[in-house]
């Protein structure tokens, strides 16, 4: 037994370099909370997550307060025992799957420093693969679009991606421009960010069908979900579920109703690395490909989500470009970016990563 003894929350809060921007919205700053676990006999398991208030509807804020409640219920528990530790978070409270994420992959620390193991070989993983990361194009005119890619392109990378979703005409002239300006060899990847109606995803897809665009993140509105094949059949780009594809109930569900061809997972969707796990088990049933995506969580969650891309070989793409954007980074040891947008996971035992104490402050601390 691994008994939890005390759980200590922060807020972590760190600029961007520049706004960050969707069709859901722009964020010029960070809003994350880190836990630190802490077992009896010694071991420490780190976490983060970034709520992400557009899409699962919590703040920092609220994970602090929901997150004092999970910590109260996990106190005496074995840290090793994710899935009844899951059990209890879900008694608990419904839903609030960001901080869920965040006690998740702490005791996946543990869990795997107990069992001497890097936290991918825990989780079933080889470095046989490489990871490579695409970097992201925020939503704005056309001219600055076209100009940040080229940015991208020059700083080396191999995959970018491309926030749309402003209006489908203007999203074909954004794709055209960026086209022209970096040739067509790079691949493309887009996000509506559910900016378009079926009917919109339907036109803006066929049009841009022969763009050289590997896929597009979650197209319409994630509770049409019901539409999302009908946008499928028609498109001659791939569909990837996102915002409808929370946790591994939501990708039984897809599956069922044959709406997509991927699946982008994100641990503070999910709630954590457990459940991400059971939806990559069901895409490698399924036949169909998963990109291990995020929000804005610093190295240390990434470092989590690199860990998880290294377990099945169904994970096709990365998308873990956004430390790169913040101005500070709080994270020690933790994931590698390299030449071209390539990661390296660190490969001592647990997670590999950790928070500079000089980042954290206003603890809140539950024995």
């Amino acid at each position: 037994m691994h008994t939890i003894s005390h759980i200590t929350l922060f807020p972590l809060s760190i600029p961007l370099k520049a706004p960050f921007v969707t069709s859901l919205g722009a964020l010029e700053a960070v809003e994350s909370v880190v836990v630190g676990i802490a077992t009896k006999d010694g071991l420490v398991g780190w976490g983060e997550c970034n709520p992400f208030w557009s899409i699962n509807g919590e703040t920092q804020e609220t994970c602090l307060a929901v997150g004092k409640h999970i910590a109260r219920a996990l106190i005496g528990h074995d840290a090793t025992d994710i899935e009844g530790l899951h059990a209890r978070m879900d008694r608990l409270i419904f839903a609030n799957n960001s901080i869920k994420s965040a006690f998740d992959i702490a005791c996946h620390d543990i869990a795997a420093q107990a069992a001497g193991l890097p936290l991918f070989r825990y989780l079933g993983g080889t470095t046989s693969r490489t990871l490579i990361t695409d970097y992201t194009v925020s939503l704005g005119t056309k001219e600055k679009m076209a100009a940040d890619a080229m940015t991208i392109v020059q700083n080396g990378f191999q995959v970018i991606k491309v926030k749309l979703g402003g209006g489908p005409q203007e999203d074909i002239e954004r794709i055209l421009a960026i086209r022209e300006a970096i040739g067509s060899e790079v691949p493309l990847r887009i996000d509506a960010n559910q900016g378009w109606s079926p009917e919109q995803a339907i036109l803006v897809l066929n049009a841009l069908g022969d763009a050289n665009i590997q896929h597009c993140e979650e197209p319409i509105p994630c509770w049409q979900f019901m539409e999302l094949r009908r946008v499928k059949e028609a498109s001659p780009i791939p569909i990837m579920a996102d915002e409808s594809c929370c946790d591994h109930h939501d990708a039984e569900r897809l599956i069922a109703l044959g709406a997509c061809q991927r699946f982008n997972i994100k641990l503070g969707k999910s709630g954590g690395l457990h459940k991400a796990k059971k939806i990559i088990a069901l895409a490698e049933a399924a036949g169909l490909e998963v990109q291990v995506g995020g929000f804005l969580e610093s190295r240390l969650a990434w470092t989590a989500a690199a860990h998880l891309a290294l377990t099945s070989d169904v994970v096709r793409h990365c998308d873990m470009d956004t430390p790169l954007m913040f101005t500070a980074d709080p994270v020690v040891g933790g994931l590698v970016y390299g030449a071209g947008g390539t990661i390296t996971v660190p490969t001592m035992s647990g997670l590999g990563a950790s928070i500079d104490h000089r980042f954290l402050r206003d603890a809140i601390e539950v024995r």
